[in-house]
């Protein structure tokens, strides 16, 4: 959500200006700008609304061969999207760009007004007018002057600002919205994301909540709001180039789609164990006694990660009858005042590592003394610094807004945590053996049914274009995994697609049944298939347009169209039948040209509540 990029150094400050947002324009935003100064403080601040295309536009008319800059793409929360309330905004000799939400800004905003005639309706530009007040045309040290303003302001920011008077230098802060600091040769680079700065440098330095940074082309110098000094520990950016790029594909979203076979591939790395049938997972940082005393789980996410963490607690709870698992929305939780009980443990599922809501879960519930597991993407994110310990997914950069690689890794890295608890707990190895053996098997059977099945599910979905409501049904497992594909489908084709328990359709989903909607119908040959069928039944008696996915060999409903899948999986079948959703929203999607990538009014990161 929002994107703000960069640069001081000798290199031309517009090209990576341009470059840096085009890289972040998976998060999400509506219009965007830079500002950029020469050597003697000229500025040229140029902004667009709509697509960069439109700022790129403006850049060719008005080259400039300067060599400092900062730019934003904005995501509209205060303020409609326009140009006026696009960012840099100006108060002053002051620039600003802003990710995040200045909670107080009206009441600042009042006291801020006999000295400044503010332009937009943002509350961005509350902060620039406020570190401006503090500035007083260069009489104060500029780091001085932001650090003084954010002590004035609840909310969270990552922010970058420069200054007409000193045309060599960049200061940065955030709390609760990520910054990165890219270090070069003879230049500093920043970003909102790390995939701005790939093919510029891989040395980068993670900002922390409430630390300053003082930018100059040959050094970074940082400080907490209380002036105390920090020392940068420099990382390495491990993305390269190829991984941000659509390799051949139409779209980000086919590209990580089809990845999944290999991208599951390195979930698993050196986590199970073939020959013993055991899993080993060593992130999570919990001996093998705070295992076996685990009592309740908690899985707190947001999206595409709550109902990953939702399809895992079906199996986790399979595992062992002494725990209790509690799958949670993250924006709901951190909001409730629920006992949490003796000997739990937290999975907090990000995909960024930045999700507002499920960072603040994290932290209330670190501050109650519960252990938390991160099940996280991207490394060096602040959940991923901030839990007790951790399972990567390794997935590689997921760019289009829709998930679909890391719910698969998701929902197969929180099975094998409650494996690993499982194993603690001494259940006995030819219970767990059998989950083993489907996890090892997982990434080729994705791999045939991408290879098998993408042609018959384009030609499907070019059959329901024409439809503006879904229902998707599934039971036990199943029904997660239909939340997850009529999310899918609904964010990226605007479909109006819901998802219900099977056995709900009699408690009022089938009122909705009529020639509006179409059906998909998950159906794995399970212990409830029976009463599935049943299900089937009931909508077909109702004139349903029915999609049915199965496993099965037998099923022979006279349904419109059935899609069967063919695997040697006994167990996670539907997490097979995820991949079919996800193809399915993905050609739907094509069918009515829209923009797969950048749904509208989405982000990719949800750094804001």
């Amino acid at each position: 959500m929002c994107g703000i990029v960069g640069y001081v150094g000798e290199k031309n400050a517009q090209d990576f200006l341009i470059s840096g947002l085009k890289r972040l324009e998976y998060r999400g935003y509506d219009s965007s700008g830079i500002v950029t100064l020469d050597k003697n403080g000229k500025t040229t601040c140029l902004k667009s609304k709509g697509k960069i295309a439109g700022l790129e536009a403006k850049i060719s008319k008005n080259k400039r061969s300067d060599s400092i800059g900062i730019g934003h793409t904005r995501w509209a929360t205060h303020g409609e999207p326009s140009e006026r309330n696009a960012h840099p905004h100006r108060s002053g000799k002051i620039y600003l760009v802003h990710n995040g939400i200045i909670e107080n800004y009206k009441v600042l905003k009042t006291k801020l007004e006999k000295f400044h005639k503010f332009t937009s309706d943002t509350d961005s530009e509350v902060l620039t007018a406020l570190i401006d007040h503090f500035y007083l045309d260069g009489e104060y040290p500029l780091t001085n002057a932001v650090v003084q303003a954010l002590k004035l302001i609840h909310g969270t920011y990552g922010i970058a600002v420069v200054s007409e008077l000193n045309p060599n230098e960049i200061v940065v802060a955030r709390s609760g919205s990520p910054l990165v600091i890219g270090i070069g040769h003879g230049e500093t680079l920043i970003a909102s994301d790390a995939s701005a700065l790939i093919g510029h440098t891989r040395k980068a330095i993670y900002l922390n909540d409430g630390e300053v940074a003082t930018i100059t082309a040959k050094s970074v110098e940082i400080k907490t709001l209380d002036s105390q000094p920090v020392s940068a520990k420099v990382e390495t950016i491990k993305t390269d180039l190829t991984a941000i790029q659509k390799g051949g594909y139409d779209h980000f979203l086919l590209k990580e789609i089809m990845e999944q076979p290999t991208s599951l591939t390195e979930t698993l790395r050196g986590r199970i164990d073939l020959n013993e049938k055991t899993v080993h997972l060593g992130g999570p940082n919990l001996s093998e006694k705070e295992l076996k005393a685990i009592k309740h789980v908690i899985i707190v996410g947001c999206g595409t990660a709550y109902n990953a963490g939702l399809l895992a607690s079906y199996y986790i709870e399979q595992f062992t009858n002494d725990i209790t698992i509690e799958p949670v929305m993250a924006s709901e939780y951190r909001y409730r005042h629920a006992h949490v009980p003796d000997h739990s443990v937290a999975l907090i599922v990000s995909q960024s590592g930045e999700t507002a809501d499920t960072l603040a879960c994290l932290r209330d519930l670190k501050s109650q003394g519960v252990k938390t597991i991160g099940i996280v993407n991207a490394i060096g994110s602040t959940i991923a610094r901030e839990v007790d310990g951790g399972t990567y997914i390794h997935v590689g950069p997921e760019i289009s807004v829709a998930s679909t690689k890391a719910f698969t890794s998701q929902a197969v890295a929180m099975i094998m945590f409650g494996l690993t608890i499982a194993e603690a707990k001494g259940i006995k190895n030819s219970f767990i053996a059998p989950y083993v053996d489907d996890i090892a098997k997982l990434p080729n059977e994705i791999d045939n049914l991408l290879q098998s099945l993408q042609e018959t599910i384009k030609t499907l979905a070019e059959q329901y274009k024409k439809y503006d409501h879904a229902i998707y049904l599934g039971r036990d497992v199943a029904y997660p995994t239909a939340l997850e594909g009529a999310l899918k489908l609904k964010e990226i084709s605007y479909i109006d697609a819901n998802a219900y328990p099977t056995g709900e359709l009699k408690h009022g989903p089938l009122a909705l049944i009529d020639d509006r909607f179409f059906e998909f119908i998950l159906l794995p040959e399970d212990g409830l298939y029976d009463k599935s069928i049943s299900g089937v039944q009931e909508v077909l008696a109702r004139g349903g347009h029915i999609i049915v996915v199965t496993d099965s060999t037998d099923f022979s409903l006279p349904v419109e169209n059935t899609v069967f899948i063919t695997t040697k999986l006994k167990l996670l079948t539907p997490i097979l039948m995820n991949l079919v959703s996800q193809l399915f929203a993905y050609y739907i999607t094509t069918a009515k040209g829209l923009n797969v990538d950048q749904p509208r009014n989405l982000a990719k990161s949800v750094t804001v509540e």
